[in-house]
């Protein structure tokens, strides 16, 4: 905690003592014209682009409702977010039933790592300090990115908030307050000077989280109340660009986690006792260097470190535990990017990560892992009307232990490509395949006896075929509409499976999955300062156990993928306030491989209502949001055993200037 602290207050410090730059911009000449107003409206990225592209501004988290970048993912189709339960608590990212493991996150341009588990949790990124936030699902028309990025099934992007122009210094502070004794204030200061730029976030969070909830365990309803649910969460974040030149910038960031929490555990057997602390500690430094040569050369490298800390506390009948796991790791990537002849872009990118595990639980081997990744890319678009793109990954991986025998390590050449087809204005088709190459992680290996040295990395294959269709009316009316069908193999996916009285990590040699993701965006305006705005989404997911026909779960849904899955969002913009209506979707699925009534999790519908109003005070704005989340005060479980809170209510006032 005291780390965490300091790291706040070393952040207030530079926002303090950070000197006001003043221009003053003196006109030999004036020329005053009429007002001009013109209305249009741009193509979304995700109908332009060769692969399912889905993305969501600022405004639009907020006007969600959302509480971080795991509930502003929910949203997506083809997303299924892995919720814990509670304020503050652990979501990871499932794309297509692949698992959370195959989904990369990048922070402003340099991605997020987790050798230990392979999954991110998204719940530890604040929207405060979000502009905006991307998913890409295959092969990205971007050919300019990190070798690293290539490797995943689904890249996350998070893009901290733009500085403003030099002058003026902006400032916002936000504070929001509700249910289960939520507080959770925080400030950003911004501002550009003739060369540097400086960016400062701090935010805390706190919430006691035990909420009531009923919940049946057969044919018996538990009526019972969350405990142990506290949380206490600092974040800080300092952002400093420096700009030799319009083609050269150096950027720094340095970010600081730090969080106590109780775990309120599983609800079995009508058990709601918990007493599990978990304390975690999180610091990177990245450095980003950037320089455009040239109309057809351009390069950019970044270099980064990230060290975690976690202490898991625990007090139960057996006596209490404490265990201490910790990770460093030194993330490196440069790539170039060039036009060599007109219409076609080629890229090189090379990373290379360091990674080191300690764990205080008895054996821990201690293990080191080594990762290089090249990938070769191009980007064709000198037929009309037609866009290629192609890439080529070299994996890897080397790994040694201090104790026992090390994994063998691992090798594999990826290779991934897509393509879209404008067939006439408004409609475009498009197709692509990825080979997914995702290793074991070190739990998978090493974590005392449920760890197996001897597992195989998952192949995955998936095929990709879609249509957007979009068109602009009168009065700034518009629809869009995306519709992607895909199928996919997974060969020797990686799951942990009960052996006896312990878990113990397997492969299923064989996966099939297929579905299909489409989403809906409308937009009308009704009259004056009047309009409404309507997305949805679906997606239907197909993954099954396709290994052995005499496996009792041969031909069953694999465990906690929904077939059927999706949301709606409509927001009506008046004189007086604007209105969000939210609903979320989540069809029945299982919490096990064997699709059996036991293992049954019922589906669920979550609503929500927000309503904001933004007031002009001079040249600084005020911003107040209510939001009430879960209208229908159903305790639905996400994970199974974890019931989810009931209505709750949230208040937040935003002050910019």
């Amino acid at each position: 905690m005291k780390k965490g602290r300091l790291f706040i207050i070393a952040v207030c410090l530079v926002m303090a003592s950070t000197v006001m730059a003043q221009t003053n911009d003196k006109d030999t000449t004036a020329h005053v014209i009429d007002d001009v107003t013109v209305t249009g409206r741009r193509i979304a990225g995700s109908i332009l682009s060769s692969v399912p592209v889905q993305s969501l501004s600022h405004e639009q988290m907020t006007a969600m409702g959302a509480s971080d970048i795991g509930d502003a993912l929910k949203h997506f189709a083809g997303v299924q977010v892995r919720d814990y339960g509670g304020i503050g608590g652990l979501k990871t990212v499932d794309i297509r039933g692949l698992g959370a493991q195959h989904t990369g996150v990048s922070y402003d341009g340099v991605q997020v790592g987790d050798c230990q588990s392979g999954q991110v949790d998204l719940s530890r990124f604040t929207l405060d300090n979000a502009s905006t936030l991307h998913l890409t699902i295959g092969q990205s028309d971007d050919i300019y990115q990190s070798a690293k990025s290539y490797a995943c099934a689904g890249l996350v992007e998070i893009s901290s908030v733009k500085n403003p122009v030099a002058g003026h210094p902006f400032f916002s502070t936000n504070i929001k307050t509700g249910s289960f004794g939520l507080i959770e204030p925080s400030l950003l200061y911004a501002q550009t000077f003739s060369s540097i730029s400086v960016n400062a976030y701090a935010g805390y969070q706190h919430a006691d989280g035990n909420y009531r909830f009923k919940m049946w365990n057969g044919s018996h309803l538990i009526d019972g109340k969350r405990g142990n649910s506290d949380v206490d969460i600092w974040r800080g974040e300092l952002n400093l660009a420096y700009k030799f030149s319009p083609q050269q910038v150096l950027s720094w960031k340095i970010y600081g986690y730090d969080s106590d929490r109780g775990l309120p555990g599983s609800v079995v057997y009508d058990n709601t006792y918990a007493v599990e602390r978990l304390s975690s500690r999180n610091i990177f430094s990245q450095l980003r260097y950037e320089n455009i040569l040239s109309d057809r050369i351009k390069f950019k490298a970044a270099a980064k470190w990230n060290y975690s800390w976690d202490r898991d506390r625990d007090h139960q009948a057996g006596g209490a535990t404490e265990d201490i796991y910790r990770q460093n790791e030194t993330y490196l990537t440069a790539t170039l990017w060039s036009e060599p002849f007109n219409a076609l872009h080629v890229s090189l990118a090379q990373d290379f990560a360091h990674n080191y595990l300690s764990m205080t639980i008895p054996s821990c081997p201690y293990p080191t892992r080594n990762s290089w990744w090249t990938a070769l890319a191009a980007n064709y678009t000198g037929i009309k009307n037609i866009v290629f793109n192609a890439s080529l990954l070299g994996t890897h991986i080397h790994e040694s232990v201090k104790k026992g025998e090390p994994s063998k390590g691992f090798n594999r050449i990826s290779p991934a490509f897509s393509m879209q087809w404008k067939i006439m204005n408004g409609l475009r088709l498009r197709a692509g395949y990825k080979d997914i190459f995702r290793t074991p992680t070190l739990n998978d290996l090493y974590y005392t006896s449920v760890g197996r040295r001897s597992l195989k990395p998952e192949k995955t294959r998936q095929w990709n075929i879609g249509a957007t269709v979009s068109h602009n009316f009168r009065h700034s009316n518009y629809i869009a509409f995306t519709v992607d069908g895909y199928y996919g193999r997974i060969d020797y996916k990686i799951v942990a499976v009960p052996r006896m009285f312990l878990w113990q990590m397997k492969n299923i040699d064989k996966v099939l999955l297929y579905g299909i993701d489409a989403t809906t965006t409308i937009g009308i305006a009704l009259a004056r300062q009047w309009d409404v705005g309507l997305t949805a989404t679906y997606s239907y997911t197909h993954a099954t156990n396709r290994t052995n026909r005499s496996d009792v779960n041969y031909g069953d849904q694999i465990a906690y993928t929904p077939r059927n899955a999706g949301n709606v969002s409509a927001t009506i913009r008046t004189p007086l306030a604007d209105i969000t209506y939210n609903v979320l979707l989540t069809g029945s699925r299982y919490m096990l491989d064997y699709n059996i009534p036991k293992n049954r999790i019922s589906g669920f519908a979550d609503h929500s209502v927000s309503v904001y109003r933004t007031f002009t005070l001079g040249k600084s704005s005020l911003r107040t949001q209510l939001d009430i989340q879960n209208i229908g005060n159903k305790n639905y479980e996400v994970v199974r055993f974890y019931p989810m809170a009931g209505t709750s209510i949230k208040f937040s006032v935003n002050l910019q200037w």
